[in-house]
């Protein structure tokens, strides 16, 4: 059990015997009545986001979460192999688990996985991964104010908007959690 004043990103509740977890929060004192903690929640089966409100001080319950480091080895059909880096097991995971992340993610690259009761629930991404341009159209210089971008091809296979001046080849660095370019890398 835990406070909502102890709310944090990242935090999974056990809420009527279901995993949610903590998007967001907001700790709020209106000028008249009680302080509340605002909070978005996503529903780590089906991703499912919801809005919901405590009151402060409200006890909530916490679930056990063990997030391990673990390796991404190779996909084998529909799912996706995953090493332990400790006991060097290794456990197929299915796309709908992998999600998103399975766009950004390179074979023996390091993620970390979350288990609850001994099932996967989530995998987690590095914040930034580098990533090769395979393909992307020559940038053309024209009648612009701001700098234009242009759709590239990274080595995962994932699209991604770069700036005109990256070429096939080059080495970006990309933003795991909504895909767009940060820099080269």
């Amino acid at each position: 059990m835990a406070s909502t004043n102890d709310l944090k990103n990242g935090l999974v509740l056990n809420l009527e015997g279901q995993l949610w977890q903590v998007q967001e929060f907001q700790h709020v004192k209106p000028g008249k009545g009680p302080a509340f903690v605002r909070t978005t929640l996503k529903q780590i089966p089906s991703g499912k986001i919801v809005d919901k409100t405590f009151n402060a001080g409200t006890k909530v319950e916490t679930a056990n979460v063990d997030r391990r480091t673990m390796s991404y080895l190779y996909k084998e059909g529909e799912d996706f192999v995953f090493m332990d880096m400790e006991s060097y097991d290794q456990f197929p995971l299915g796309p709908n688990l992998v999600g998103d992340a399975a766009k950004f993610m390179l074979e023996n690259s390091e993620v970390t996985i979350a288990w609850h009761d001994g099932k996967a629930l989530y995998v987690e991404l590095p914040a930034s991964v580098e990533l090769v341009i395979t393909y992307t159209e020559p940038g053309l210089q024209g009648d612009r104010s701001s700098g234009g971008t242009k759709p590239a091809t990274v080595e995962t296979g994932a699209q991604v908007l770069v700036p005109l001046f990256i070429d096939n080849g080059e080495k970006i660095k990309v933003d795991t959690r909504d895909g767009k370019y940060l820099s080269r890398a």
